[in-house]
């Protein structure tokens, strides 16, 4: 399987050595992991160059993977507000082929989606081979917003489960089994999972949204909600740790990114998901002898033209 070298690899990374990489979340504990973390990346200016030539690798592995048509690639971010998914997700992917490349977000669900179960909708948007699929927010919304919120659960109208009290512990651990399950078959089938939190702290949270406030050109960001939920820190680190516990495996692995320096986390981040790629040690398909001959007809034909 395609992640087994990918594995090997990463875990003779500096990603591993200083606890980003989670392969193994059995023991894993949020607690554990820096948020300020920059690793041999010595300064803004070395990240954003290193992003650079990151993203540049990227874009010819993105086109060699399209050519072959083997693989899809689904990268998903989760992180609390502010954290900087939206630009990392710009910044990251902005040189990609477009049309091999699709952005989703999920909000709260429509009346449709509710009438749906909870993975259908990012069922529907996963990519396809030879193409990229990159979810800001996914369906881990269904164990972290709706555990810090329960009541949310009982708009799906799952039989038996009537009132809050209906979800117990072992809801949600059937929920994690289930999208752990599901991650197994996609990666089964040739998708390469790269799950990302982005580990913003408290504290840089508390900047960019006074940032929001005050900088007007940045005002449009700021929603009064996000203050809501930021009064719910510790129930949302419960649940984004339960969720790593029981979901990063060597199939689907989540790598637990320091967000609190937004050009360290970008360009690890693309380093991260170049390496992956390069574990594929893709190349350009070649061609059979009907195809060459193809070639040298066409050739032929526009020469005498």
């Amino acid at each position: 399987m395609w992640y087994r070298p990918l594995y090997l690899s990463i875990m003779d990374s500096y990603y591993n050595d200083n606890k980003l990489a989670v392969f193994d979340g059995s023991d894993f504990k949020l607690s554990d992991y820096l948020t300020n973390y920059t690793g041999d990346i010595e300064n803004k200016k070395a990240g954003q160059k290193k992003l650079a030539q990151n993203t540049e690798r990227l874009h010819d592995l993105q086109r060699m993977m399209y050519a072959n048509d083997s693989h899809s690639v689904l990268v998903i971010f989760q992180a609390m507000d502010a954290a900087g998914k939206d630009s990392t997700i710009r910044k990251v992917f902005g040189n990609m082929f477009p049309q091999a490349c699709r952005v989703s977000s999920f909000k709260a669900p429509t009346k449709t989606e509710l009438d749906h179960d909870y993975l259908w909708r990012s069922s529907l948007v996963l990519p396809e081979r030879g193409c990229f699929g990159i979810f800001n927010r996914s369906y881990y919304e269904e164990v972290l917003v709706t555990r810090v919120h329960s009541g949310y659960i009982l708009g799906q109208r799952i039989p038996e489960i009537n009132d809050v009290s209906d979800i117990d512990e072992g809801f949600w651990k059937k929920r994690l089994k289930a999208i752990s399950d599901h991650e197994e078959h996609l990666a089964e089938n040739g998708t390469i999972i790269l799950k990302f939190f982005l580990n913003v702290s408290k504290d840089e949270q508390k900047n960019r949204f006074m940032s929001r406030i005050e900088r007007q050109e940045k005002n449009w960001k700021f929603n009064i909600g996000d203050l809501k939920e930021r009064a719910r820190w510790d129930d949302y680190m419960h649940a984004y740790e339960q969720a790593l516990q029981h979901t990063a495996k060597p199939h689907a692995p989540w790598f637990v990114v320091p967000a609190d320096n937004k050009w360290f986390m970008q360009a690890a981040v693309s380093d991260i998901i170049v390496g992956a790629l390069e574990q594929l040690n893709l190349s350009y398909p070649t061609v059979g002898e009907k195809e060459q001959a193809d070639l040298q007809l066409g050739k032929e034909m526009l020469q005498s033209e």
